[in-house]
């Protein structure tokens, strides 16, 4: 798969995501979060275990066996995918979806940051502008311009955030080394899963008719969200830089208010389209800046 192709699998993936932010907050007001975590995270695995169980075999074949320190990365990709996402689910409880889609884009700055300190590896030059003006842009997106008023639940989408980040990151790393990226898939999203059951019988109620009033909810967070959207990007983040995938993942603010558009008959106001404009400014220059700046060192050389 080309950069191109894995950049582009990228966007499908925050296209997906988008539109599943809506139905993360319309869930709550039948099910608890830690309900709704595990539940759709079960159904994410039950969707792509086939393929992965495909893909071991293969790998099998070929005597390419998964070594244990990358079922190990993959577990931990899975408590961050949890930690990250029940964070978010329960501050969307208590917040604006506007204002969490905004708080959560904070982890795109975040992420080539965890790259330079865990791996002492910097980032196009090109990385640090756009993700500072990708969250610039959700700003502009989310709040109109004005002023964004913190509450409770602002704090934990914060919190979510950081993990996020950490989750591109893994993702990133063990998806790439490991070869395996639908393995990775299920055994993060089985681990999310089961961390989100453990906590609702521990914490929520948990009743079948609970379960039932928000199926249409988990089907959809559980096949697009997880089992499809969490998937292309494992597969994508193969061939893609963490940084350059966050940023790329970011684009899912603007998918929402697409989706909005289309779906609610919501209009976007100017500033807010400029918001979009430069998310979308901020994705272009990170996928073409480093390929004019390759090429402009290439034509020194020669020269």
């Amino acid at each position: 798969m080309s950069r191109l192709q894995a950049n582009l699998v990228l966007l499908l993936a925050a296209a997906i995501w988008g539109s599943t932010f809506v139905v993360q907050h319309m869930a709550m007001d039948t099910i608890g979060p830690h309900v709704f975590t595990g539940a759709r995270f079960f159904l994410g695995a039950l969707v792509v275990m086939p393929l992965a169980l495909r893909e071991q075999r293969r790998l099998k074949n070929r005597g390419e066996a998964i070594k244990p320190l990358y079922f190990i990365g993959m577990v931990l990709a899975g408590c961050a995918l949890f930690t990250g996402a029940i964070l978010q689910q329960i501050g969307i409880i208590y917040t604006s979806v506007t204002n969490a889609g905004f708080l959560t884009a904070l982890y795109v700055p975040t992420v080539p940051l965890l790259t330079m300190i865990l791996f002492r590896k910097a980032p196009h030059w090109a990385v640090w502008p756009a993700a500072f003006g990708c969250v610039g842009g959700t700003y502009l997106l989310s709040s109109g311009g004005g002023a964004i008023s913190l509450q409770v639940g602002d704090l934990w989408v914060i919190s979510s955030s950081i993990f996020w980040a950490c989750h591109v990151v893994l993702v990133g790393v063990v998806g790439s080394r490991s070869k395996a990226p639908l393995t990775l898939a299920m055994i993060q999203f089985f681990t999310a899963s089961a961390l989100g059951w453990a906590f609702a019988f521990g914490t929520e109620d948990v009743t079948l008719a609970g379960l039932a009033d928000g199926f249409w909810g988990i089907a959809y967070a559980g096949f697009l969200s997880v089992g499809v959207g969490f998937t292309l990007q494992v597969i994508g983040q193969r061939h893609t830089e963490p940084a350059d995938a966050a940023i790329l993942l970011s684009m899912e603010t603007v998918f929402a208010a697409v989706a909005g558009a289309v779906f609610l008959a919501e209009r976007l106001a100017p500033v807010e389209l400029l918001g979009c404009a430069m998310i979308l400014s901020c994705v272009l220059a990170v996928e073409v800046l480093p390929l004019l700046w390759r090429r402009r060192r290439r034509t020194a050389k020669i020269a």
